[in-house]
């Protein structure tokens, strides 16, 4: 409990919660079709096996749902408390005031996911709240809030006149701009928001439909009951990156591995790069090992790629790459080495933690880029900005950040999109945005060739792109 005077208000949502407690169960049954839909979006954003904490937990069924491997639930009320331990022995459970910076400094931080689920509109100071949350984080941890719309308030109360729903005190009325806006004056980050469920209500199986392959789409979305928003903490202080590895994918790309070498500024002391050679029939190998030789103050690795296309190529180097960052350049030069220092600043910076390279917003040098493959990479962008609720302007530039830390995260994730990206920047994004990653894009000027040719089919990989479009709405929106 609060070391400090309780308020009156606070006083009422405790005695209320406490009432409750013994009926808490019937009243989840008697929603048992939301609370499910509302739990598997959860479970879409909250991998199974991670260290959980939810502030508010209730009965804690919420908390059992996400199958942790560290559960830790924290109430007011006692009572609630005492079922969601009697209900999940596994898990552990507090009673405690989650405004009172001294409480929620005794918690054992870091955890992977903070879970704030409805408790937001019986606090006295969500901004509080939120500033409390800073101890507990990690580097990677994420802040998931979910909330109800304040269109949906009247058929709630109405709902409750009616039986339909457990009552509940007076509630803040808070939209996702009014969260997105406290957690940033908390000095938390929202990296995405997303609006979800249509239908409470199974409607004899056509609630299911409803929210699955209606709620996606613009204007629809904005008369969803629930919104959640997903943050992470930018007021600690965590450890930097200190060395980058550029992966160079190369195929019949003889006249621009010297280049590359020559060309990539020392933005890091301690910097690696690996060429990735693609079965090449104009002796880029050979000039690949040539080049190693003529610069041996450089760290440069060659490998030979075991399968084809460059996904195979760029996930092969990843594996053996020893830096913090890991750095895509295509070897085409396309997007010019010059510019690698301004993605090594977003990615060491912290301002992002997955940095994605845009050629389409300054003006390319001409026939830099065909005029259907612009129309299509423009095309491509707002469908995957829809999909992926995080404004994505190039999707198929080659150039793509992360850290290795995270990497190894996306990795583990990759079986959940499938394997049939050849060019493995969908892999990248369909990961960063699964993983919850801050994803940041650095415009860069796109240059034509100046040796070779363009190795993308604009009709079979244009098809091969409807084709990850129309998979990525099943596995993303159509949850």
């Amino acid at each position: 409990m609060s070391s400090g005077p309780v308020s009156a208000r606070k006083r009422e949502v405790l005695r209320r919660a406490d009432e409750a407690a013994a009926e808490r169960q019937k009243w989840l049954s008697k929603a048992s079709f939301f609370h499910s839909e509302d739990l598997d979006y959860l479970k879409f954003l909250i991998p199974q096996g991670a260290r959980v904490l939810e502030l508010g937990c209730g009965t804690g069924h919420l908390l059992a749902g996400l199958l942790p491997k560290q559960g830790i639930g924290v109430d007011l009320s006692a009572r609630m408390v005492d079922v969601a331990r009697r209900s999940n022995p596994d898990l552990a459970f507090a009673v405690g005031d989650i405004e009172d910076p001294e409480f929620m400094r005794s918690l054992q931080g870091p955890f992977d996911v903070i879970l704030i689920v409805d408790t937001l509109g019986s606090l006295n100071d969500c901004q509080q709240v939120f500033e409390n949350l800073h101890p507990l984080c990690g580097p990677d941890t994420r802040i998931v809030i979910g909330y109800y719309s304040h269109l949906w308030h009247p058929m709630l109360k109405a709902a409750e006149a009616l039986g339909m729903r457990q009552p509940q005190p007076p509630q803040n009325v808070l939209s996702s701009e009014d969260v997105r806006s406290l957690a940033i004056l908390a000095g938390l980050e929202p990296v995405k928001s997303e609006m979800r469920l249509l239908s409470p209500f199974r409607l004899l199986g056509l609630g299911r439909f409803v929210n699955r392959f209606l709620t996606p789409f613009p204007v629809i979305r904005h008369l969803c009951l629930r919104h959640y928003t997903v943050c992470r903490s930018i007021k600690k202080e965590f450890p930097s990156l200190r060395s980058a590895t550029v992966v160079v994918p190369a195929r019949n790309e003889k006249g621009n591995i010297e280049a590359a070498v020559r060309r990539l500024p020392r933005f890091v002391e301690d910097l690696e790069i690996i060429f990735v050679e693609g079965h090449s029939n104009d002796g880029t190998w050979e000039e690949i090992e040539r080049v190693r030789g003529a610069y041996p103050h450089y760290d440069i690795k060659a490998l030979r790629q075991p399968g084809k296309g460059k996904a195979d190529a760029v996930f092969h180097a990843f594996e053996a790459a020893r830096g913090d960052a890991l750095m895509i350049l295509d070897a085409d030069l396309t997007v010019p080495p010059e510019q690698l220092p301004k993605f090594w600043q977003v990615i060491a910076g912290r301002q992002g933690e997955f940095v994605n390279g845009s050629r389409l917003i300054y003006p390319m040098e001409n026939e830099a880029m065909r005029f259907l493959n612009l129309v299509a990479n423009k095309i491509f962008s707002l469908l995957f900005s829809w999909l992926l609720n995080q404004r994505i302007t190039d999707t198929l530039c080659g150039t793509k950040v992360i850290s290795r830390q995270n990497y190894q995260r996306l990795k583990a994730g990759r079986a959940f999109f499938g394997d049939f990206d050849p060019f493995g920047d969908f892999d990248l994004l369909f990961g960063a945005s699964r993983l919850n990653l801050k994803v940041v894009e650095v415009p860069i000027r796109y240059a034509a060739r100046a040796y070779g040719e363009t190795q993308i089919s604009r009709f079979r990989h244009g098809m091969l792109l409807l084709r990850m479009v129309a998979y990525a709405f099943m596995r993303i929106k159509a949850r």
